[in-house]
Parts: C-alpha cells; structure tokens; sequence
C-alpha cells in the first residue's frame, strides 16, 4: 500500500488537476484531484491505505482524456484530507465518507478502488444504504485475502510510521520492502510522496492512528460482510488482480470467480498488490477497455 510513485501533477486541457473539496461522514474535510469533462460520466477513483490521490495521477489523466470525468479522492486520514478527531478508521468510516461522496454527484459514479478503497467500495455499495454506483472496479482486492500479506504491508507501515532522517534513508526502506521495483533514478518524487516536520523528518502523507489496533476487530467477520456486499452489489464489477500479489492469491481470485461468476477478472501477469504502480499499462489498458463497454458511457 506504500508506494514510491511519483505524484503527477498535471492534466486537462490546462495542464494542471483540478483540485475539488468534498465532505465525508460527520462533515470530514476530503480533498480530490479531477480532470475530464465536468458532465462526463463520473470515475471515482480510491487509493489503497497509507496511498494518496496522487497515485492515481496517470489514471485520472488518461480516464479525462478518454472522456470522463474522472476524481481521485484523498481518504480520510491521508493526504490533505482530514485526520478523524478520534483516531478512528474503521472500514465503516470509509465506507460511510464514500456514500457520502457518491451522492454529490449528479450520476451514479463507477468506482474504482484499491486495496482499502476496494474495501470501502465493496460496503459502500453492497450495504444499506447503499450508495448508487454505475460500476465497481477492485484493484487487488477480494473478500477472504490472504492474512499473512495484510499483515506484511501494515507491518511495513507500522515500522516506518516514525518517519525517515532523510529522503535517501526513505528510499532504502521502501526499496527494501519492494525488491521488485527499479529505484527511481530521482528523489524528487518520494519528496513529493513524503511530508517534512517540524523536526526535520519525512513522514508518510497519513495519520499514523490508521495503522493502530482498532477495538473490535475480527478478520472473520469482517471478510463475511465483504462477501454479503459483494453478492449484493448488482451494478457491473470487475477485479484486477497481480499474478504475484501477497494479497490476492490465486484461490483468493478462483474464490471470487465462484462466488461472482457474472463478475470481470482481470489478472495482470507479473504484477504485485500495487497494480497500477507495477504495470500501469496493462492496468489503464483493462479498466479503459471494461469502462468503454459499459451501457453508462453511452448514456
């Protein structure tokens, strides 16, 4: 869920990403990125824990280029979105800043989530009361994934929570936590990925309250209610999937097809849990080709 990308600052006929204010459940401060025709068909798109809207940049220029009207979303918690007063981030947060996302806007939104924005995608559609959705897209994420990644990718951010001395220390830590990855030649994106406090260190773009113990919480009952939404959900919904995921394994994926046969599977040969940052092109090439087929566009 922690990625090195860069953050792409620029799309629309401008150059450079509208920037546009929502509000979540209680009235939280949310803050997105667009691009695309206003009155276009609507792509929301949800990074994944310990992301921001910034990783999205490549999607959400290609998505307004192609046509739509495309927003990348900074959950709570993350990025210039606001932190929880309480330190609480439970899936049901997420999921309730998310309907409250969808309703302001004029069409049903296709939604198009990662990892935790898969999640909230999957509750927020599937439950009562459900949030109106043209489409939902999961980007390495299902219902039963695999715990021992889970644990992987929030142990990584929990021992990096304190932050870094410096930008090279940063860039040793994540190489090492993504060995798959080239280096970038460059540390200018991780700067953009990183903010500096107060005391001179870099600290990841999230409340660091997201990745401590929530009360209540049980794997088992929580993967149930995934399952429940997901069945419940009767708009088109695809999964894009890393043949190398530590997430979504290849029983995760044959669970998924079983349960939704009607559903789109998409795996990306290669790939790990971050998707699009390890092959964007053959991620923006299967959500173009899913997103073009659908009745909405057309509408």
């Amino acid at each position: 869920m922690i990625s090195n990308d860069p953050v792409d600052e620029g799309a629309g006929t401008d150059g450079k990403l509208a920037v546009r204010a929502f509000r979540g459940a209680g009235g939280i401060a949310l803050v997105a990125d667009a691009a695309g025709p206003a009155g276009a068909q609507p792509v929301l798109l949800l990074h994944g824990g310990g992301q921001t809207r910034g990783s999205w940049g490549a999607a959400v220029r290609a998505l307004g280029a192609a046509g739509y009207q495309a927003v990348a979303l900074d959950q709570r918690g993350h990025g210039e979105s606001a932190w929880s007063d309480d330190g609480g981030y439970t899936l049901d947060r997420f999921a309730d800043d998310l309907r409250r996302v969808v309703a302001s806007f004029d069409r049903p939104p296709i939604l198009v989530g990662a990892s935790l924005g898969g999640l909230a995608a999957l509750l927020a559609a599937g439950e009562a009361p459900a949030a109106g959705v043209a489409a939902v897209v999961l980007v390495d994420i299902v219902p039963w994934m695999e715990r021992a990644g889970g644990e992987q990718v929030v142990g990584f951010m929990r021992g990096t929570g304190g932050g870094f001395a410096t930008l090279e220390a940063a860039a040793e830590a994540i190489a090492g936590y993504l060995p798959h990855r080239p280096r970038p030649a460059s540390l200018d994106g991780l700067s953009r990925s990183l903010r500096r406090g107060d005391d001179g260190r870099w600290y990841w773009h999230w409340d660091p309250a997201f990745v401590r113990p929530q009360d209540g919480w049980d794997m088992d009952a929580i993967n149930r209610r995934l399952s429940a939404a997901a069945q419940a959900i009767r708009a088109p919904l695809m999964l894009v999937h890393g043949t190398a995921s530590e997430i979504v394994s290849p029983a995760g994926a044959a669970r998924f097809r079983a349960m939704l046969p009607d559903a789109e599977i998409v795996p990306i040969a290669g790939a790990h849990h971050m998707v699009a940052g390890d092959d964007n092109d053959a991620f923006l090439g299967a959500l173009l080709a899913f997103l073009d087929c659908l009745p909405e566009r057309t509408a």
